[in-house]
């Protein structure tokens, strides 16, 4: 259970409109990114929802990991994104990883504002 958990709310983002609403764009750029900081992709499911008039009003999605997950869902209607990234380190740290892709993918949505934490998990106090 020994792991890094990464979690970001992410305010006023600048990226490009289209990565807030357009599921299948942010599931390949997130998969993509996963495996560009040497993370195993196994799994991924990413959902758009629509508003009242049938419109795209965010994306909520997740990439399975060997190592665990990462998540991500926005909220275009006030450039927010909430992101998590979450590794086991059971056969290697992988620490070094989950803070590369949290990095990029923080960068990527180019917030104004953020507010991040980092969680160890699975440790048991003495």
């Amino acid at each position: 259970m020994n792991g890094l958990h990464l979690i970001a709310d992410l305010h006023d983002c600048r990226c490009a409109p289209n990565l807030l609403l357009d599921a299948a764009g942010l599931e390949h750029y997130c998969v993509d990114a996963c495996r560009r900081h040497g993370l195993s992709v196994v799994g991924r499911l990413f959902h758009t929802f629509e508003n009242a008039t049938g419109q795209p009003a965010g994306v909520t999605g997740t990439v399975v990991l060997a190592e665990s997950h990462l998540a991500v869902h926005t909220w275009p209607e006030i450039g927010g994104v909430t992101l998590d990234v979450y590794v086991c380190n059971f056969s290697g740290d992988n620490s070094v990883r989950a803070r590369a892709l949290f990095a990029e993918v923080i960068a990527t949505f180019a917030p104004g504002r953020l507010e991040k934490k980092e969680v160890a998990r699975g440790h048991l106090g003495s």
